[in-house]
């Protein structure tokens, strides 16, 4: 019996170390501190709102990042580890997401002032 308690237990601990070691390889690739100074849109080609924000920035000529996490999955991962860090919620997510130098910003229904708070 004490065997087997052991033996839970060392699995469990095996596989704590291992999940360890995987979030910590999808850190080493987060986005680069110099790119961070800029802000950077994690969106979607396909979402209406995503082009309209990076319409409306190139416009007023604001320097940006776009990372379209449908196709890189990378940058997926990376958003959503910045979401849980900042403690909102990941269930229920609208594109597009933008990080103004570690400030997060969600579209939350009135989109003409989500814009203008990216420029302020």
């Amino acid at each position: 019996m004490k065997a087997f308690i052991f033996s839970i237990v060392f699995i469990v601990a095996l596989t704590n170390v291992s999940f360890g070691q995987v979030l910590g390889s999808v850190s080493d690739s987060l986005t680069p501190k110099k790119e961070l100074k800029k802000m950077i849109i994690y969106g979607s080609d396909t979402c209406h709102y995503c082009l309209d924000t990076k319409a409306y920035l190139k416009e007023r000529k604001i320097d940006f990042i776009y990372y379209d996490v449908d196709v890189n999955l990378l940058k997926q991962r990376e958003i959503l580890m910045k979401l849980k860090k900042a403690g909102m919620p990941v269930d229920n997510l609208s594109l597009p997401i933008i990080d103004k130098n570690g400030k997060l910003f969600i579209n939350t229904g009135n989109f003409n002032a989500f814009l203008k708070r990216l420029i302020y």
